[in-house]
């Protein structure tokens, strides 16, 4: 495959971004998520990446707001919802390039957690672990392995137990249903 871009959100690529999680997940959620994030006002363009393949967006990137609640008070922290690569484009390496840019991005803009739901057998590889390990709980029914916390800055998971809290928007379209 010839070169792609990587590169932050413009408005222009909403519908493309919408475009690439249909096709990489075979149903809407994951568009409709993004699109609902962005009704609200909880998607901030610089962790919000794209890949570009000839000015065609290919893959699309999300870190959106999130806050660990604990009995001691509230911890700001990030979700990776969603990554999406279109079905063309799939095993070429351009899903681990964009969380490797994402989660750089998020490390330079002073962020100090990453949550994700997401596959055991992949996100590992980018230093997730299950969540559970650092007393972190989701809102919702999961297995321990598939709900993951990554520390950006050192110390960033010490004593931040407690539960995640979501945006509304998540609830509203039932992303964390099967």
């Amino acid at each position: 495959m010839d070169s792609y871009l990587i590169r932050h959100e413009l408005p222009h690529d909403a519908p493309e971004i919408s475009e690439v999680h249909i096709q990489a997940f075979a149903q809407d959620r994951e568009s409709r998520l993004v699109e609902a994030l962005r009704e609200d006002g909880n998607i901030n363009p610089e962790l919000s990446l794209v890949a570009i393949h000839k000015n065609r967006t290919i893959a699309h990137i999300l870190f959106c707001p999130v806050t660990i609640v604990s009995a001691t008070g509230e911890i700001p922290a990030l979700s990776l919802a969603t990554l999406g690569v279109h079905q063309d484009y799939q095993c070429m390496g351009i899903g681990a390039a964009l969380v490797e840019a994402g989660l750089d991005q998020c490390r330079r803009l002073g962020h100090g957690i990453v949550i994700v739901v997401g596959h055991p057998g992949y996100y590992p590889r980018f230093g997730f672990t299950m969540a559970k390990e650092s007393g972190i709980l989701p809102p919702f029914p999961c297995r321990d392995n598939v709900f993951m916390a990554l520390p950006l800055k050192p110390g960033a998971l010490d004593g931040s137990g407690g539960m995640v809290r979501y945006p509304e928007a998540f609830d509203r379209v039932g992303a964390h249903t099967s």
